[in-house]
């Protein structure tokens, strides 16, 4: 697996990736997600490809605090060979690169597959509840 920055030809691909993955949502437009990031350190939106095939995707950033990576998604066809490790740790190196001292992601509950590969990776859950507010609506009901 090749990894490298996300460009503009990779959005449908990617989008297609996500939904195959389980990763999108009603709530969260996933082109708007894409737009959003390309404005804030593109560099690290990480695209995996095979053969030029974009197949796995992550989002990372650095916000001077923390590291956090989102959408990480792996094609079913390629998972369970090692490219979710490899694209976790191209992401950490990213991060330590940039002076980051902490890395935080988010995993849905009950989602313990996805759980059990972060354990592996040396991931553990943090004594922490996760907030949120919707500050700008994705669609036009919320």
């Amino acid at each position: 697996m090749l990894i490298r920055s996300f460009r503009e030809e990779d959005t449908e691909a990617i989008v297609a990736l996500w939904q195959a993955c389980g990763l999108t949502r009603p709530w969260n437009d996933p082109y708007r997600d894409i737009a959003r990031k390309l404005t804030a350190q593109p560099e690290l939106f990480l695209v995996g490809e095979v053969s030029g095939v974009p197949m796995a995707s992550a989002m990372v950033g650095f916000d001077g605090h923390r590291g956090w990576v989102y959408y990480v998604a792996i094609d079913p066809a390629h998972q369970g060979k090692g490219c979710g490790r490899m694209l976790m740790a191209h992401a950490e190196q990213l991060l330590i690169e940039r002076g980051c001292p902490k890395i935080n992601l988010l995993v849905r509950a009950g989602n313990d597959v996805v759980i059990d590969f972060y354990n592996k990776l040396g991931y553990a859950p943090d004594a922490v509840v996760s907030l949120g507010k919707r500050l700008i609506p994705d669609l036009p009901d919320q």
